[in-house]
């Protein structure tokens, strides 16, 4: 499922604030209101991103797999990702909550899903209604983002920081959606060290947490490994310049990038704030680091 379970001997990352276990049971009490729950996760780590408590919390609900940060991730491991939930039976859409790329898609899918129950309660005598759905996901994977590009206005606080929980609120969609916000949760344990760490790597879990100087290794490393012609174009160097070793890399970095201290040392913290922000934000490029499972693989993303 990931491209770097050959370098997994980091640092273990584990995260569950006490507000999580609130949300946990904020959207089990709500779940009978909605007809649909969206899970929303980030195309750049669709496994590592889904919470397997909500496969759990939300069973016999129709479910809806959206990939955001569609613009960050590796197109092709996108449309493989999109091609895998499908053989599953999901229904699956990739967007871009910043452009609005994908959300008219997102809404269909949604109103369609939902139209098998509101249907239902109206020949029971019950009045039309709007197709009602929850948004579920983990924390900064870009609910707000969505919400509001959805709703047209800010109704949604965005919130750049993992960890910070809002009470639910209901946002009207058009005519034929309304929309259950919630809280982001994370669950008690990450039982793949790789699934940690790609949390950490792309920001859904805080920077406090976890250390700062292993973890950015680890993610030199991976891109080194997996995604060379990237690092080169970004940081002008050549394919005989990209070392094997993440803290090589960070050396290198340092240096390009005039990050140094007296004597010409290379300020290693620095250097790995300059990779860990490049890498966040596409500025390195459009990177992937989960892969679809396959049956060549000796475990299969239960998603």
């Amino acid at each position: 499922m990931t491209e770097h379970e050959h370098i997994i001997d980091g640092p273990g990352i584990q995260w569950f604030p006490g507000h999580m276990a609130k949300a946990k049971r904020l959207i089990e009490e709500n779940l009978k209101l909605v007809d649909v729950v969206v899970e929303l996760l980030d195309a750049r780590i669709p496994y590592s991103s889904a919470n397997p408590l909500l496969k759990e919390i939300v069973a016999g609900k129709p479910r809806l797999i959206v990939l955001n940060k569609v613009d960050l991730a590796d197109p092709v491991l996108t449309r493989q990702w999109l091609t895998y939930f499908q053989e599953k039976g999901l229904a699956a859409v990739a967007i871009d909550s910043m452009t609005g790329k994908g959300t008219k898609q997102l809404v269909h899918l949604a109103e369609t899903l939902a139209k098998e129950k509101t249907e239902r309660l109206m020949r029971k005598g019950a009045r039309a209604r709007a197709a009602r759905i929850m948004v579920l996901g983990i924390p900064n994977v870009g609910k707000s983002s969505l919400i509001n590009r959805l709703a047209g206005v800010n109704k949604a606080k965005a919130e750049n920081r993992p960890g910070v929980t809002r009470s639910k609120q209901w946002i009207r969609i058009g005519k034929n959606l309304e929309l259950l916000d919630m809280p982001g949760i994370l669950w008690p344990k990450f039982e793949d060290p790789v699934v940690g760490l790609n949390l950490a790597f792309t920001g859904a879990v805080s920077d406090e947490v976890y250390d700062m100087e292993q973890v950015v290794n680890r993610l030199a490393t991976l891109l080194c490994r997996s995604y060379p012609a990237r690092v080169c174009e970004r940081y002008q160097l050549t394919p005989d310049d990209i070392p094997a070793d993440g803290s090589a890399l960070l050396n290198l970095i340092g240096r390009k990038r005039g990050c140094l201290l007296k004597g010409g040392i290379v300020d290693l913290e620095k250097a790995q704030r300059v990779l860990l922000t490049e890498f966040r934000s596409g500025k390195m490029g459009r990177i992937s680091l989960d892969i679809p499972p396959s049956d060549g693989l000796k475990k299969e993303a239960e998603i």
